[in-house]
C-alpha cells in the first residue's frame, strides 16, 4: 500500500449556484485534524462553472490544495459527469481518505466513486478518527475509524476498511463543527482538465424547481423539541405553546415524526438535522443514540421526561422528572411572569 503521498485527505466541496454547502466547510475543519495525525495535507475537490472565486473560501477553511474542475457542462449537477470526473482524479492521485457530505448530491456521488475505485465507504458517520492498528499481525497505518450508530441505534459501531487503499465516508451537515475561517491561509489551486464523453452529458437539465425551506434548525439559538412522550396532538400543542412563548424553533424526534406529530423537516437526530443551539429543551424524548447524536453538543440541555431512567438525562445539564402536561404550563407561567 503506497502511503508516501502527502496529499492524503480530500473533501468534496459541494456547491450549487455558486454557493458552497456548509457541510463541505465543516468537513475541511475535521479533515485538518485527520491530516495532522497523518502528517498530510488537505485538499478540496471543487466542480462547477465559474466557481474559481470559491477557492479562497475553501483555503481559508482548511484546504492546502483545491482541485478545480471548471466547465460549462458542470454548471448544474448531473450524476455521471460529476462522479466520473471525481473517480478519475481519485484513481490517479490515490488519496488515503475522501469525505463527502451526506446530502442528496454526496449520497449520489460517493457510492459511484467508491464502487469504481474499489474503496471502502461508510454512510452517515458521526465521528472520524485516524489510528494505526495491527490486525492479524499485520500493521495497517492511517486507518480511518468511521464511527456511527448501528442496529437501530442500540450500539455505536466503529467501521474500518483495512484491505483497501482509499477510505471514504459521508457525514451529515452539522455533525462536524465548522471552525473559524483563517483569511491569512495560503493554498494552491490545481486546475484539472475537464474531458467528458458525450454519453456522460446526454442527460440535459431543462428546468429546475427548488422550494426553499422555511425551517432553520441549524441557525436557531433556542430549540424546543418533542418526542413520542407527547403522543397526542393536544400534548404536542403544549410543546408548540412553549416554543412560541420562548421565541424558539420547534423540533421533534424521529418517533414524533413517524407518529405524524411534526413535519419531517423539523426532525433532529442522526436521520434528521444536527443542531448546536444555545438552549435545547427535550420534552418527552427518551434519548436514543440517534437523537442524542443530533443535539448533544448544544450549549445547554434541559430534559423533561416522566421516566427518571430515560437516556436523555445522561446528556442533559438540567433534568425535570414529571408529566409534561403539568410541567409545561408551569414553565410558560414562570416565563411570562418574568416579562412583566
Amino acid at each position: 500500500m503506497n502511503l508516501k503521498n502527502k496529499d492524503m485527505v480530500w473533501v468534496f466541496a459541494e456547491q450549487a449556484d455558486g454557493e458552497l454547502a456548509d457541510v463541505g466547510l465543516e468537513l475541511l475543519h475535521k479533515a485538518r485534524t485527520l491530516a495532522q495525525k497523518m502528517g498530510s495535507e488537505v485538499s478540496a475537490v471543487l466542480l462547477g462553472h465559474q466557481v474559481e472565486s470559491l477557492t479562497e473560501t475553501l483555503i481559508s477553511h482548511g484546504a492546502d490544495n483545491v482541485y478545480l474542475m471548471d466547465d460549462v457542462e458542470l454548471n448544474e449537477f448531473r450524476s455521471l459527469p460529476y462522479a466520473n470526473l471525481i473517480t478519475k482524479l481519485v484513481a490517479e492521485k490515490k488519496p488515503r481518505v475522501v469525505l463527502f457530505g451526506a446530502t442528496h448530491i454526496g449520497r449520489d456521488i460517493a457510492p459511484r466513486v467508491a464502487s469504481h475505485t474499489r474503496s471502502g465507504l461508510t454512510a452517515d458517520c458521526t465521528e472520524l478518527k485516524i489510528e494505526t492498528l495491527t490486525l492479524r499481525k499485520v500493521e495497517h497505518p492511517d486507518l480511518l475509524l468511521q464511527i456511527r450508530p448501528a442496529f437501530g441505534g442500540n450500539i455505536i459501531a466503529t467501521i474500518i476498511s483495512p484491505d483497501v487503499e482509499i477510505q471514504m465516508a459521508t457525514i451529515r451537515e452539522g455533525v462536524m463543527e465548522m471552525g473559524v475561517a483563517d483569511l491569512k491561509r495560503k493554498g494552491k489551486i490545481i486546475q484539472v482538465p475537464v474531458e467528458l464523453d458525450p454519453v456522460e452529458i446526454a442527460v440535459q437539465i431543462i428546468e429546475k424547481h427548488q422550494e426553499p425551506s422555511s425551517v432553520n434548525l441549524k441557525g436557531a439559538p433556542i430549540i424546543v423539541a418533542g418526542g413520542y412522550g407527547a403522543d397526542t396532538p393536544a400534548k404536542f400543542n403544549l410543546i408548540k405553546d412553549l416554543a412560541k412563548v420562548l421565541g424558539a424553533e420547534l423540533a421533534g424526534s424521529r418517533a414524533a415524526v413517524d407518529a405524524g406529530l411534526i413535519e419531517p423537516e423539523r426532525q433532529v437526530g442522526q436521520t434528521g438535522t444536527t443542531v448546536r443551539p444555545k438552549l435545547y429543551i427535550a420534552i418527552g424524548i427518551s434519548g436514543a443514540i440517534q437523537h442524542r447524536a443530533g443535539m448533544q453538543e448544544s450549549q445547554k440541555i434541559i430534559a423533561i421526561n416522566s421516566d427518571p431512567e430515560a437516556p436523555i438525562f445522561s446528556v442533559a445539564h438540567y433534568g425535570i422528572t414529571g408529566n409534561l402536561e403539568e410541567v409545561i404550563p408551569r414553565l410558560i407561567a414562570v416565563y411570562k411572569s418574568q416579562l412583566h
